[in-house]
C-alpha cells in the first residue's frame, strides 16, 4: 500500500519529485532547519520560486484598466504552466456536461464539493419527464420509460437508534445499496471494514457522532479547524452538554500554520497511555484559507489513545486515491455530496462508522438519518394515489438550505412530522411531499425498472449500478490531472492578487491573504480581504454582494484560533474582531470570549471545474477597488437603475 501511495504522489509532481507522499515527511514536531533540501522540498521550493518570479514579474498594478486582458494573462499563464494544456479534458467535460456555467457567465467559486450527477444529466431527466408527462400515447409494456435510468432522488428522515442501524439496519432498498457501493468505490473504503448511513447533510452527520460517543468515559474533544464550521459548532455544543470537554488547536498568525508544539501537548498521554483520551477531529485541510495539514497528526493521536474522526467533506477529486485509508483506518470518516455542481448544492451526507467502533457508541436517536427515495418510486406513488385515500401534497415552502459561512453545505432543514418527508427542488423553492410508509411495500422500494445499458450490471448479484456522471467524470480523470490543474490556477491566482498596489506612496496592498500564499501543496481554497487606499477592511459581505452583481459567487468565513507570537502582539488588537464585525475591545482571558474573537474574511474555493478564466474573472473583479470611488459608484449605478441601494 505505501509504494501504491508514494508511486501515485511522485507521479502527482509535473517535475517528478515525490512533494505529495507523507512517508517522506518529518514528525510536525521534529526540527528539519539544519538539514538540507531532499528532492521533494527542492521540487516545491523550485515551483513556488518560479510562479513568484515568473508571472508579472518585477511589476505592480495600481489601476483596474491596466490590467493584461484574458487573452495576453491566458498566453502568459501558458508559459508558466506549459502542463497545463494536458489538463484541457476538463474543459471538454465542462463545455459538454455543465453547459449552464458558459451560457450564464458565472463564476462558481463559493464552495468545494463534489457533485453526484452533471448538469447535462439532470437537463436530460428533466427534457424526458416533461415528454412523458405531455405524451397524449400511453406508452407500451414494451418500450422502454425515457427517464428510468436516471437515479435521481429525494430524501426522507429515519426513525430508531444509529447503533442498532449500524449494527443491524441491513442493506435498505436496491437503490441505497447500489449508492452506497458506489460511494464506497469513489472513497476506497471496503464494506467488510466500515458500516455507512446517509445524513440528511453534514452537520447532522456531525451531530450523530456527538450524541452517541461516550463522553463519559472518554471526555476530550479535540479539533483542528482554523475557521468557524457550523457543523463543528454544532458538534462542539452537544458534546460539552454531554460532559465533554472541548479544546481546538492554534493556528498561527498570519500564515496559520499549526501550533505543532501546542497541539502535540494536548494530543500526547504521558501519564496513562493505555487511557482513552477522546475524540481527535481532523480535516486534511482546510476548506476556506486552503491550508493542508500533514497526515501524522492522525498516527499521533492514535497512538496516545484517541478515537479519530476524518472529515473529508473538503477534498477533491481522486484526493482519497493517496489518502491511504488502510494506513490510518479512522474510526469515523464523514463526506458530503451535492446534487448538481454549480447549480442547486443540496445533496446529502454520508457518515462512515469502523465496525471495530461501532459497539463503543452509546444508544442514541438516529436523527438526522436519511432514506434515499427514488424519483421514479414517488412518481408511482402519485399516480397510484388517485382516486383513493392517500393524497401526495406539495407544498411550495421557504428555503430550508443551511448555509454555512465558509461555504454552500449540503440540503437540510428538520421537518416535524410522523411520516416520512421527501424534500426536493431548489433552495429558493423546495417542496415537500408526505409519503405514508405503509404504502411503500418493498417491492416499491426496488427500482421499476433495470438499468438498460449492459455495463451497468453487477455480475455477481445482478443488481444495478447507479450512474453518477459527475463521480465517473472525476474518476476518469484522475489524481495527477485534478491536482496539477488546481495547483496551477490557485496559486496564479495568489500572485496576481499580491501585484495590486493602491496608487499611494505607500503603495498599500489592496488584498491581504490568510494562510499559505504562493505553495506547491496549498489547497484549492482562499480566504482574502480588500483594503481600501486608508488600509480600512471592506467587509466580506460586500465584496460578496458586489461580485455577485458581477456573476462571481463568493462566500466568507470567520477565522479564529489565532495565535499571535510576541512580534505580532501589536497587531492582535488591530486584526481580532467579532463575529458580528466589532472590534476587539479590552482584551479578555475567558476561553468563550477569545473563541468569539476572529477574522472576517472573504472565500474563493475551486471546483474540478473551474478554469483560467473563473481566476481571471475573479482578479479583474478584485481590481476594480483600486479605484476609490468604486463602492460609490455601484451604489449610484443600482439606485440609477431602480434597484435597492447597496446596503454596507
Amino acid at each position: 500500500m505505501q509504494s501504491l501511495v508514494q508511486n501515485e504522489a511522485f507521479q502527482a509532481c509535473p517535475q517528478g519529485c515525490c512533494p505529495t507522499s507523507f512517508f517522506n515527511s518529518p514528525l510536525p514536531s521534529q526540527n528539519t532547519t539544519s538539514k538540507p533540501r531532499n528532492s521533494s522540498s527542492e521540487c516545491r521550493h523550485s515551483f513556488a520560486a518560479t510562479t513568484a518570479s515568473s508571472i508579472f514579474p518585477n511589476t505592480k498594478f495600481t489601476n483596474h484598466e491596466s490590467l493584461p486582458s484574458l487573452q495576453e494573462s491566458f498566453s502568459e499563464f501558458n508559459k508558466v504552466y506549459p502542463k497545463y494544456s494536458e489538463t484541457e479534458q476538463v474543459d471538454l467535460v465542462r463545455a459538454k456536461e455543465y453547459y449552464h456555467l458558459s451560457f450564464s457567465n458565472n463564476s462558481c467559486l463559493d464552495y468545494i464539493g463534489i457533485g453526484l450527477f452533471s448538469y447535462y444529466q439532470r437537463q436530460h431527466h428533466d427534457t424526458s419527464k416533461t415528454q412523458l408527462a405531455s405524451s397524449s400515447t400511453p406508452q407500451t409494456p414494451q418500450s422502454p420509460p425515457l427517464y428510468s435510468d436516471i437515479p435521481f432522488f429525494s430524501i426522507s428522515y429515519k426513525t430508531g437508534n444509529l447503533k442498532n442501524l449500524l449494527l443491524h439496519g441491513g442493506q435498505g432498498s436496491e437503490f441505497e445499496s447500489a449508492m452506497r457501493r458506489r460511494l464506497m468505490r469513489f472513497h476506497n473504503i471496503s464494506e467488510n471494514d466500515y458500516s455507512m448511513v446517509f445524513t440528511a447533510n453534514r452537520t447532522s452527520a456531525f451531530k450523530l457522532v456527538a450524541d452517541s460517543y461516550p463522553f463519559q468515559s472518554s471526555k476530550k474533544l479535540l479539533t483542528v479547524y482554523d475557521y468557524e464550521s457550523e457543523a463543528v459548532e454544532a458538534m462542539i455544543s452537544c458534546s460539552e452538554k454531554r460532559g465533554a470537554r472541548a479544546m481546538s488547536a492554534e493556528f498561527s498568525w498570519p500564515r496559520l500554520r499549526i501550533q505543532s508544539a501546542k497541539l502535540r501537548k494536548m494530543i500526547v498521554n504521558k501519564r496513562k497511555k493505555k487511557k482513552k483520551r477522546g475524540l481527535f477531529v481532523f480535516p486534511l485541510h482546510s476548506r476556506v484559507t486552503g491550508a493542508r495539514y500533514p497526515y501524522l497528526w492522525m498516527s499521533i493521536a492514535q497512538e496516545n489513545g484517541w478515537h479519530v474522526l476524518i472529515d473529508a467533506c473538503a477534498l477533491g477529486p481522486k484526493d482519497m486515491d493517496s489518502f491511504g485509508l488502510s494506513l490510518f483506518r479512522p474510526d469515523f470518516l464523514i463526506c458530503s455530496f451535492y446534487k448538481v455542481l454549480g447549480e442547486n448544492p443540496s445533496g446529502f451526507g454520508c457518515l462512515f462508522v469502523k465496525k471495530s467502533a461501532i459497539s463503543i457508541l452509546e444508544s442514541s436517536s438516529c436523527a438526522g438519518v436519511v432514506n434515499l427515495v427514488p424519483e421514479r418510486q414517488l412518481l408511482q406513488l402519485s399516480e397510484d394515489s388517485s382516486g383513493n385515500d392517500i393524497a401526495i401534497e406539495q407544498k411550495s415552502i421557504p428555503s430550508l438550505q443551511e448555509k454555512e459561512l465558509s461555504s454552500l453545505s449540503s440540503f437540510s432543514g428538520r421537518i416535524e412530522t410522523t411520516q416520512s418527508v421527501k424534500i426536493e427542488g431548489e433552495p429558493s423553492e423546495l417542496q415537500i411531499t408526505v409519503v405514508p410508509e405503509d404504502s411503500v411495500t418493498v417491492e416499491e422500494q426496488r427500482p421499476v425498472e433495470r438499468l438498460q445499458n449492459e455495463n451497468e450490471q453487477d455480475s455477481e448479484n445482478g443488481s444495478f449500478n447507479i450512474e453518477c456522471r459527475c463521480l465517473d467524470q472525476v474518476d476518469s480523470l484522475g489524481l495527477i490531472l485534478v491536482t496539477n490543474r488546481a495547483r496551477y490556477l490557485i496559486n496564479w491566482l495568489v500572485n496576481s492578487m499580491l501585484k495590486l498596489k493602491h496608487p499611494n506612496a505607500e503603495g498599500v496592498p489592496l488584498v491581504k491573504i490568510y494562510g499559505p500564499k504562493i505553495k506547491f501543496d496549498r489547497g484549492p481554497a482562499l480566504a482574502f480581504n480588500v483594503f481600501d487606499w486608508k488600509g480600512e477592511k471592506v467587509e466580506p459581505v460586500l465584496v460578496q454582494k458586489l461580485a455577485d452583481r458581477s456573476n462571481i459567487s463568493l462566500s466568507y468565513g470567520f477565522l479564529h484560533h489565532i495565535w499571535f507570537a510576541d512580534k505580532y502582539a501589536a497587531e492582535k488588537g488591530r486584526v481580532l474582531q467579532t463575529k458580528e464585525g466589532r472590534g476587539q475591545g479590552m482584551n479578555t482571558n475567558k476561553k468563550k470570549d477569545r473563541d468569539n474573537l476572529g477574522v472576517t474574511v472573504v472565500t474563493a474555493a475551486l471546483s474540478f471545474l473551474a478554469n483560467f478564466e473563473d481566476m481571471y474573472k475573479l482578479w479583474a473583479f478584485v481590481a476594480r477597488f483600486l479605484d476609490a470611488d468604486f463602492v460609490e459608484k455601484e451604489r449610484w449605478r443600482y439606485t440609477a437603475l431602480n434597484q435597492k441601494t447597496v446596503e454596507v
